[in-house]
């Protein structure tokens, strides 16, 4: 399957997981505001998504479908080996994720505590809330781990569409939890979400457990061994997780920011802003870096280290021609776009100014956010992923300090924005120790386009400022829900074309070479 092809199916997948979880969040704005509820039940959600973060696309993403895809060829064992492999991991994961869960629900409230510091300017039942909601969502954590390694077999194989469909199933049992609890007050339509995040793990479980069924790669129950593959993987998963996990940690530090230092709200505006600015990251980045890892993992254990290298600089092309107009967009009409998306019900017009400023700041970091994702596998495919995790504590520390600087002249702005600069800084480490070990450079190819794309995103921000001025009094939080809904679609639709036209023009792609790419089949 072509990197282009392979992209396609995970990004296509993950485009329909984020509309159906951006119906989730409107209707959860519109139901819960951005009030003492939603601050509490939205720090509870963080943890389950730092995790999935760390194991869904983090440790058993990069340590595991190498190693998975090594024993795949024939000299090695083949599909019994790769089996036996998993089922010898699974072995040892499941009880150690029991252990934990039930250490974390036991221990929910330092945790809590030490994430929030008690919300000291907040009212005594916001904490109270939050470890309630907390205890509920944690088993989810259990769950999307034994997904990610069943979703990890079976991407080895070349299956991404199960893996990538399968947090549809989640935003549907959260939207089933709105829908159901409706009518209610703000702090049970809150308690029913964090039920049904733990619910929808259920689903998901069940899902890829049916799917590798299916394929043909069910897994047994086995005693628990430590043989010395399952050793070799644990070597390698704490720093692989830390190492993939490091936007999500460094989204951690800023939620624990939000609640310590700034009033009621604040952790929303950054929540709703992250999702919008995390669309392109999940249908791009990650869908990309998905791909990416198998494919440079095959090329280099055949020794074709040219052929890896090539993949990899298609790689970042073809993430920065799609982000670069997105993080653009997202930056400069920030304002309508969570204006129309979100300001209905509980949410207000201020919350909608507030959350933009946020995403404008966020938006500034996607192309670094990208750049991780494909270029962490360019180590993870040579089995190092302990340099990936230095480089990410280092961007840790720079996210605290950027936060901790800005976090007092521009409030919850200033969070976001440290956050945007520890990911550049991240993705330029990562770029230079490839570099300098002489394991990546820019190919001819690639050092012709790059100019090229900043140059089509430029002539799509002048006719983005052109337009939205235009419309700016059909676009207004007054003006009805369906004038500011076709004021939207018609301004980024003319952006989206001004762009595609100029990079059609400077020879960025041609329609049947893209169309060529997405016919490809393995070899």
């Amino acid at each position: 399957m072509s990197l282009v092809r392979a992209s396609a199916t995970i990004g296509s997948f993950t485009l329909l997981s984020r509309i159906a979880g951006f119906v989730r969040d409107v209707l959860q704005a519109t139901l819960l505001g951005a009030g003492l509820a939603a601050d509490a039940f939205l720090i509870a959600q963080r943890l389950p998504n730092l995790f999935r973060a760390l194991f869904a696309e983090g440790a058993l993403a990069a340590a595991f479908v190498p190693m998975l895809n090594q024993r795949m060829g024939a000299e090695n064992g083949g599909v019994d080996a790769a089996r036996r492999f998993a089922e010898a991991v699974l072995a040892v994961l499941l009880p150690f994720l029991l252990l934990f869960t039930i250490v974390m629900v036991v221990a929910t409230a330092p945790v809590v505590w030490a994430l929030t510091g008690g919300f000291p300017d907040a009212a005594p039942e916001k904490f109270a809330l939050t470890v309630h909601f907390t205890r509920l969502t944690f088993p989810y954590l259990m769950l999307i781990s034994i997904v990610s390694l069943l979703g990890g077999l079976l991407n080895a194989v070349g299956r991404f569409a199960v893996n990538a469909a399968a947090p549809i199933l989640l935003n549907l049992v959260l939207i089933a939890g709105l829908f159901w609890s409706a009518g209610s007050d703000a702090v049970a339509v809150a308690g029913v979400q964090a039920i049904c995040v733990t619910l929808g793990g259920v689903a998901q479980l069940i899902w890829l457990m049916w799917s590798c069924q299916r394929a043909g790669f069910g897994l047994r129950l086995r005693v628990p061994r430590l043989t010395p593959e399952v050793k070799a993987l644990l070597r390698l998963i704490l720093p692989a997780a830390l190492g993939a996990g490091a936007v999500q940690i460094n989204l951690l530090i800023s939620t624990a920011l939000a609640a310590r230092f700034l009033g009621e709200g604040a952790v929303s505006w950054l929540y709703y802003a992250d999702r919008l600015n995390q669309l392109p990251l999940g249908i791009i980045g990650i869908g990309v870096g998905t791909a990416l890892l198998p494919a440079m993992s095959r090329l280099l254990a055949a020794g074709d280290a040219s052929a890896a290298l090539a993949q990899q600089n298609r790689a970042i092309e073809l993430v920065l021609l799609l982000t670069l107009p997105a993080a653009a967009g997202l930056a400069l009409v920030a304002a309508p776009i969570i204006g129309v998306l979100f300001q209905h019900g509980a949410f207000t017009a201020l919350d909608t100014r507030q959350t933009a400023a946020a995403l404008a700041a966020f938006a500034l970091g996607l192309p670094a956010y990208v750049l991780i994702k494909v270029l962490t596998p360019g180590f993870h495919a040579r089995s190092d992923t302990r340099t990936p995790v230095r480089v990410a504590l280092g961007a840790m520390l720079v996210n605290l300090a950027a936060n901790l600087l800005l976090v007092w002249p521009f409030g919850h702005v200033g969070i976001a924005l440290g956050t945007a600069i520890a990911a550049w800084g991240n993705a330029g480490a990562l770029w230079w120790l490839l570099v300098r070990r002489g394991q990546f450079a820019l190919d001819e190819r690639a050092r012709r386009s790059l100019p090229r794309l900043v140059i089509a995103t430029v002539a799509m921000l002048a006719v983005l400022a052109a337009a939205q001025h235009a419309m700016a009094a059909f676009a207004t939080p007054d003006a009805a829900v369906p004038m500011r809904i076709l004021a939207l679609a018609l301004l980024l639709g003319m952006g989206g074309l001004a762009y595609l036209g100029a990079a059609r023009a400077l020879g960025l792609f041609t329609l049947s070479g893209l169309a060529a790419q997405l016919r490809r089949k393995r070899q």
